[in-house]
């Protein structure tokens, strides 16, 4: 099998590895006293125990629903997981069963990490479109959940300072979002919007990528993934970059608050663009005057980030139609609305929203669900995924920081451009 160096992107960590030997023997070769094959499971999830809760009670029931495999986990810091990856990789020992970002999936399966699902098609046509991960065909990945961004507002304020509240028909054109930051300045809000700019990492492409997209650029030539030139600096992603640059010299943004949602609840700023995660907490503290707004209409409709953890299946597991059984046990509508309410995400399935207190048609958090379904695009399904994440992280950056725009931009392509032509395009023709 030919070695490649597949690249990990988790919170800016950016790790080359050689992979070796993945058509060894992965992990969990081992039977249990009573003659079961053991599935080892790895997750990034230590840390998070509402989360580890709802795979350890999914274990615990699959183990006790059948005699023949015994599912073992073990759960990492994310901050570790990649680290954990990278060596069982370079020694042909991955577990059977891991999960991992979806935008990361093609990279991990052109380079060989993973194999083909294969779980039943009645479980993936149920799923929201954007929780399931394919590369050249093939679902390679699955999810229980995704994540979502939109804009938190008060009610009072926009109706104080006469701002028209927009809805999923209606959102707010890009003319009509400048007068409403104009406004709110105007209102005494120093910084009107928190955008999470002092964030890093992943946050870049996932938060700001879906605003160059609304302006009509992208990361990639969607058409034929071989270049980013066009796209990416073409003249939608310089008004884009123009725009971008302009919400922080115009001080309508900054990159100096806290991450999270603190400076809205806090009402230093009138709106926060985030995501599902803080929802809660917000809705705690603001009550009944929390709006949760969809992105504005930059010039080819709203657009979010689509995308998160999903759950694949190693090229070197001992027993697939194992790790294939205990996925399909695991994707039960009531697990999948355990995990949306214990950790705030959205449902991957109707079903599983429905019957959730947050997600469902009268839930709080139910504009989500509605924006997930609506805008969300996933990042550019495509091996050089990894660079073109910190590329354009370190490019917007750039712009934010006032850097002319063309010139970063141009300097992006080469970059992108240049790693596709070195890896032979992934792959693609």
């Amino acid at each position: 099998m030919r070695t490649r160096t597949p690249i990990l992107v988790s919170a800016g960590l950016v790790t080359a590895i050689a992979l070796t030997g993945c058509g060894q023997a992965g992990q969990g070769d081992s039977t249990t006293a009573d003659g079961r094959t053991q599935l080892t499971m790895w997750t990034h999830s230590a840390g998070n125990p509402a989360e580890l809760e709802v795979y350890e009670q999914i274990i615990s029931d699959f183990n006790a629903s059948q005699d023949d495999y015994e599912v073992v986990h073990e759960s990492f810091p994310q901050g570790a997981y990649n680290d954990a990856i990278v060596a069982a990789a370079a020694s042909g020992d991955l577990p059977c069963l891991l999960d991992l970002d979806g935008p990361i999936m093609p990279n991990w399966a052109w380079a060989g990490y993973l194999q083909p699902l294969g779980i039943s098609t009645d479980i993936t046509d149920a799923l929201l479109p954007t929780a399931v991960g394919v590369w050249e065909d093939e679902i390679y990945s699955a999810g229980y959940w995704d994540a979502a961004l939109s804009i938190f507002a008060r009610k009072s304020v926009l109706e104080a300072n006469g701002i028209r509240i927009p809805t999923v028909a209606e959102p707010w054109t890009k003319d009509e979002f400048a007068d409403v930051l104009a406004t709110l300045k105007s209102a005494g809000y120093d910084t009107p919007i928190d955008i999470g700019a002092e964030d890093k990492g992943e946050w870049w492409p996932y938060a700001y990528s879906p605003f160059l997209q609304s302006f009509g650029g992208d990361l990639i030539d969607r058409s034929t993934m071989l270049t980013a030139d066009g796209a990416l600096n073409g003249p939608d992603a310089v008004a884009w970059g123009e725009w971008f640059q302009g919400l922080f010299a115009d001080g309508y943004a900054n990159n100096s608050g806290t991450i999270g949602n603190q400076e809205f609840i806090d009402d230093e700023v009138a709106l926060s663009y985030t995501g599902v995660w803080n929802a809660v907490t917000a809705l705690d503290e603001v009550g009944d005057d929390l709006l949760i707004l969809p992105p504005p209409d930059l010039g080819n409709g709203p657009k979010i980030g689509g995308g998160s953890w999903q759950w694949g299946i190693s090229s070197s597991c001992n027993d697939a139609d194992g790790a294939r059984a205990y996925l399909e046990f695991s994707f039960q509508d009531k697990y999948l609305t355990e995990f949306a309410d214990k950790q705030v995400v959205i449902p991957a399935t109707e079903a599983a929203a429905e019957a959730s207190k947050y997600f469902g048609q009268d839930g709080a958090l139910r504009p989500f669900v509605e924006f997930s379904q609506e805008y969300a695009v996933l990042r550019p399904e495509t091996p050089a995924y990894a660079v073109i994440s910190t590329t354009f992280e370190t490019a917007a950056k750039d712009i934010m920081n006032g850097a002319d725009v063309q010139q970063t931009l141009d300097q992006a392509v080469s970059e992108i451009d240049a790693n596709i032509e070195s890896n032979d395009g992934y792959g693609f023709q």
